[in-house]
């Protein structure tokens, strides 16, 4: 097992390394997109904090700059891409962050793309939450919707043919979740140290994951099937002693998951379902819904949409530990059409058991 354990940091290493050499390689091609972006962000709370160690202040301030270099050979066979990510907060230090969003360098050949690097992958179609996306980690701390996430390292191979598009995913290094500190205002009753964090697996972080999809249209249906194996994204807690943090701990899971959508005029019917199997636990889990547009409203440029979903999760009283056990969902969109695409989502989450 040591040998196995070695060997497998030994590719990872490898990998990195390839992955560096590469985009250094590229520096000196010409022909990038650069654009850069800058978010100012003002969090008020109405309440004082509830928690002993959280800041005493109802602002909460942060920044978030980020930029993106693309590349792509003139034949459009080969791209590359760089997104580093830098976050600063004023209050809670462990909301901070550095994070490369993307750093890749991707080439097609016969049909099949073949891509290495760090990138971010997006499965889904309902809009409360996102059962099936399960390559990426969730960065916690940059919002509460769980639409952030963190640059996975991976090998990705994909080809798209009559029949359909199958992506094969090897994913080398797991990325752990980001928690609040005592200073966070969004945070939990109870402090997790992620430096504490334990693994099922005996290779950590180093263990190997791999997933696979396959997706395809079949006239107005959209379906997607996936396949994960490796380490969860969620963490369980393990408690501390009194007044200490709480230790995140990593399941291996294997998942099944589906994601489905039917289009038809101004409705959108949208599924998401899994079935997991951990060492702690094995359940299902999926949520419903649709969507209705209204076009062109009061014969403007602007559309209206109106949503509904239906959450189900198994888990309500087993870890990791989720809030979407038995929830409906009820939003609108307005999407003005402009130049600057404005757009404004609101909603909200009403649970059966708390009411």
């Amino acid at each position: 097992m040591p040998k196995i354990i070695m060997l497998k940091q030994q590719i990872f290493r490898i990998f990195t390394i390839i992955t560096a050499l590469v985009l250094a390689q590229a520096a000196s091609a010409e022909d990038w997109a650069v654009s850069a972006d800058l978010e100012l962000q003002l969090r008020g709370f109405a309440e004082d904090p509830r928690w002993p160690g959280q800041e005493d202040q109802n602002l909460q301030s942060a920044i978030t700059a980020s930029a993106d270099l693309h590349w792509q050979s003139d034949d459009g066979k080969q791209r590359i891409s760089f997104v580093p990510v830098a976050r600063w907060d004023e209050i809670d230090s462990e909301r901070k962050l550095f994070d490369l969003q993307e750093a890749y360098w991707a080439i097609e050949t016969r049909n099949v793309e073949i891509l290495l690097g760090v990138d971010k992958v997006f499965w889904g179609v309902t809009e409360a939450v996102h059962l099936v996306d399960i390559i990426n980690q969730t960065d916690t701390l940059a919002d509460i919707d769980g639409e952030d996430k963190l640059g996975q390292p991976m090998l990705r191979l994909s080809t798209e043919e009559s029949w359909g598009q199958a992506t094969l995913f090897v994913l080398p290094f797991f990325r752990e979740r980001n928690f609040a500190g005592a200073e966070g205002r969004l945070r939990s009753p109870f402090i997790v140290n992620k430096d504490l964090a334990t693994y099922t697996s005996s290779e950590e972080e180093n263990h190997i994951d791999w997933a696979f999809r396959y997706s395809q249209f079949f006239g107005d249906f959209d379906l997607g099937l996936s396949y994960f194996s490796g380490t969860s994204r969620e963490a369980n807690f393990i408690p501390g002693a009194a007044n200490e943090a709480w230790r995140p701990h990593y399941d291996q899971i294997k998942q099944i998951g589906l994601d489905l959508q039917y289009t038809g005029d101004a409705w959108l019917w949208k599924l998401e379902a899994i079935h997991r199997e951990s060492s702690s636990d094995t359940f299902w889990a999926s949520v419903a819904g649709f969507e209705y547009t209204a076009y062109q409203i009061f014969s403007s440029t602007a559309d209206l949409g109106f949503l509904a979903e239906y959450l189900y999760d198994q888990r309500a009283e087993t870890e990791p530990l989720t809030t979407n056990d038995n929830d409906i969902f009820a939003g609108m969109r307005l999407a003005l059409n402009d130049t600057q695409d404005t757009s404004v989502l609101a909603g909200i989450i009403y649970d059966h058991h708390t009411n």
